[in-house]
């Protein structure tokens, strides 16, 4: 049985910085792909706007080779490109002056449809194209705005731009998308804790030793050189997607799947993360900086010759986590993430306790403790290690064997992309998969501290060779508690 497409109302979609990367790699190709698999309904148009001066085939063309050089070739159809090109118009805006938004709201019209407008600008341009919006009486009741990370750098800021969202744009309106949130497997989760009588009962510190969370990547700085100098792993990654995933493993069955009901117990657990302070710091977080080394097959530039000086910004950052409450007393949440790591896997690892007591003898071999492994990317899937008798006579022998569930495999069908799906819902106005503003800001409450302790010690990261697991101080953290790193491979 295959999941049913319903189809949403017709909508206008209009995004800003649509000449971006973002706009280029994701956007256009989720739009394309809901198309194709027959979700839109008529009539649904795709408005981009932003500072270039092009004519609407100048960007129907961008948006055709975005689309061939995005989407793999067998869901290209010419028929259904043309049709989705179609939908395009073009609106050259400045958000800072204004000029320009006369003429996207004659684009427009003065339908009641659903209007999407999806931030792809820097952050520090929501506010203005948000006063824009108002400005302009686009801002209609039926009208949704998506902002992307980064929501802030810090509480202060990330407060600061929510008031100035918050002007124009009711909560029930905004969508702070996390793309991690979108992804079939984080989905899943949900589904193992609380469709399964199997895991949720043994969910807790008695059967519980440990809990892992890593995202790892292979790139460098690519061409987001100003951004990240100024953000780091820690803001760039923890604050959002890897405290994201904590909640979900974390969190308390919600009374049902509506989105306050779920966010409401991520936000319980945001605010019982026991939270790290001073001195604390140096003893329960590691944060490096890649040098020089080979990645993806070929040598690579360290981080400061990439960005072309020194800098203390960590590119790296393991965290003992730890969170107050009853269900999770005493198991430790082990995050890490950083660039140009081995490779590249995001992946989520709870391990259970070991068994009291072996009864099969030294001979029997080791007997190892029961892991589910959900493996977020690139191969999104389910694997739960077990222990079994080796098969064949000559005596007991035990083997670590995995029950492996690969969604592909396992499916045969396409997992659709996690824009796919959260567009989607922003049409739909549901909002379970996206942040709410008190989320937000408790995840930048435990995020400060932390990065004040890092700045108050003067410390510099430590440094890792490109192609590793990241300093070796990451290590340090987990083996001397007794454990060590999954290997995601």
């Amino acid at each position: 049985m295959t999941s049913q497409i319903i189809p949403v109302e017709p909508f206008d979609f209009i995004a800003f910085g649509a000449t971006g990367d973002l706009a280029e790699r994701k956007l256009l190709p989720a739009l394309y792909q809901r198309q194709i698999a027959g979700q839109f309904s008529e009539p649904t148009r795709v408005v981009g706007a932003s500072r270039s001066k092009l004519t609407d085939a100048e960007y129907r063309e961008f948006a055709r080779k975005a689309i061939v050089d995005h989407v793999p070739e067998k869901y290209i159809d010419a028929e259904e490109l043309d049709r989705f090109l179609a939908r395009l118009s073009y609106v050259a805006v400045d958000a800072l002056s204004g000029q320009g938004f006369d003429d996207l709201k004659n684009a427009i019209g003065d339908s009641d449809r659903i209007r999407v407008f999806y931030m792809a600008v820097a952050p520090s341009l929501f506010g203005a194209i948000c006063l824009k919006l108002k400005e302009h009486a686009l801002a209609s009741p039926q009208a949704r705005i998506v902002v992307e990370k980064p929501i802030g750098r810090d509480l202060a800021s990330a407060q600061a731009l929510n008031d100035q969202i918050g002007q124009v744009f009711a909560e029930h309106q905004i969508f702070r998308i996390d793309h991690y949130l979108g992804k079939e497997t984080v989905q899943n989760l949900m589904a193992l804790r609380f469709a399964n009588a199997l895991y949720e009962p043994l969910w807790n510190s008695a059967h519980i030793d440990h809990v892992q969370i890593s995202v790892a990547e292979t790139v460098g700085l690519e061409d987001r050189v100003s951004y990240y100098d100024k953000a780091g792993a820690l803001r760039d990654m923890v604050q959002n997607h890897i405290l994201q995933l904590l909640c979900l493993v974390a969190m308390e069955a919600p009374a049902s799947m509506d989105a306050d009901a779920v966010r409401d117990e991520k936000l319980k657990v945001l605010r019982s993360l026991r939270r790290i302070n001073g001195g604390e710091a140096s003893k329960v977080t590691v944060r490096g900086q890649y040098r020089a080394g080979a990645s993806s097959g070929g040598a690579v530039r360290g981080y400061a010759d990439e960005l072309g000086g020194q800098s203390g910004t960590e590119t790296f950052v393991a965290i003992k986590a730890e969170i107050a409450n009853w269900r999770w007393a005493g198991v430790p949440f082990y995050l890490r993430t950083g660039k140009r790591l081995a490779t590249r896997a995001s992946e989520i690892v709870i391990e259970f306790k070991h068994i009291p007591h072996s009864i099969f003898g030294e001979q029997a071999g080791m007997v190892y403790a029961n892991q589910l492994v959900i493996r977020l990317q690139p191969d999104e899937g389910v694997r739960q290690w077990i222990m079994i008798k080796d098969p064949g006579p000559g005596g007991m022998r035990l083997r670590h064997v995995p029950l492996d569930m690969s969604f592909a495999q396992s499916f045969g069908v396409r997992n659709p992309d996690a824009y796919e799906r959260l567009v989607m819902d922003v049409v739909r106005g549901n909002q379970t998969l996206f942040m709410r503003r008190d989320e937000v800001e408790a995840a930048w409450r435990w995020i400060d501290p932390i990065h004040a302790s890092w700045e108050d010690s003067g410390q510099e990261p430590h440094g890792y060779t490109a192609g590793t697991w990241g300093p070796s101080g990451s290590i340090a953290l987990i083996e001397r508690d007794g454990r060590t790193w999954h290997d995601p491979q």
